[in-house]
């Protein structure tokens, strides 16, 4: 006897990703794509997220490239604007933009180092969630912010970027309580140190030896990783599940 073919987790379901053409967003788009989501690739590097889109298209039938500034409130509204216009609704949205800093010193920091980091790593997520959280308040649904392993533990000469990614987790975690009974779940992923073009181009021939050093599994994450766990608590499984900081990170917060 033959058994039918198990439905994908996400068929028809609509995924919005920020940041999603490159590293962890783009790892979570196709995965999302292969689990028959249609997805929505919202990034503000036109190339590449237009290229992403196309090849997804090709190969799972759905998915939409619109250009974003997550540092701009209109931007953002239109992202969601026009995702409710294609696709009549939201039903995860991963907020995954961010923006890294080199060393500095806290006292050394300036307004500037501070405006362009937050107005990315947690004004960005705040802007997102709004107008997400408005779409999804009739039919529910799922939102993972992405953190850091940053945002549960200090990192030296970071400040402004662990202050940012605690902030995201602040905000998850209350708007998981403020909209838990309009179904809506909201949670956090804390990656750890993960194989993204970021990452390889700022470390270089670095990489290998913090990978070795930085968690009890001595190794580097890769992005598929990630995206899997953001996967788990976008879908029906994670059913029951709000308001948490899940570390991803071979153990480095443990």
């Amino acid at each position: 006897m033959v058994s039918a073919p198990e439905t994908p987790r996400f068929a028809g379901k609509v995924a919005l990703i920020t940041g999603g053409a490159s590293g962890i967003g783009r790892a979570t788009a196709e995965l999302l794509a292969r689990e028959g989501a249609r997805v929505v690739i919202a990034d503000r590097c036109r190339e590449e997220g237009n290229a992403l889109g196309s090849r997804l298209r090709r190969d799972h039938g759905d998915a939409l490239f619109i250009e974003t500034d997550v540092t701009c409130p209109d931007s953002i509204e239109a992202m969601v604007t026009r995702t409710l216009r294609e696709h009549g609704r939201i039903d995860c949205a991963v907020n995954n933009a961010g923006l890294s800093e080199t060393p500095i010193d806290l006292t050394d920091a300036t307004p500037q180092h501070w405006t362009r980091l937050m107005s990315v790593n947690l004004r960005g997520v705040f802007l997102s969630m709004q107008h997400e959280i408005q779409a999804m308040l009739e039919s529910g649904g799922a939102i993972v912010n992405v953190s850091s392993r940053t945002g549960l533990v200090g990192k030296p000469r970071h400040a402004i970027y662990t202050a940012g990614k605690h902030g995201v987790l602040g905000l998850t975690r209350s708007a998981a309580v403020d909209y838990a009974r309009h179904g809506i779940r909201v949670n956090a992923v804390c990656p750890g140190l993960v194989r993204t073009p970021f990452v390889e181009r700022k470390l270089g021939d670095r990489l290998g030896e913090l990978a070795a050093t930085m968690n009890p599994m001595g190794r580097i994450g890769e992005p598929e990783e990630i995206a899997e766990c953001i996967a788990w608590l976008c879908s029906d499984a994670a059913s029951f599940v709000t308001g948490i900081a899940l570390p991803v990170d071979g153990g480095a917060v443990a």
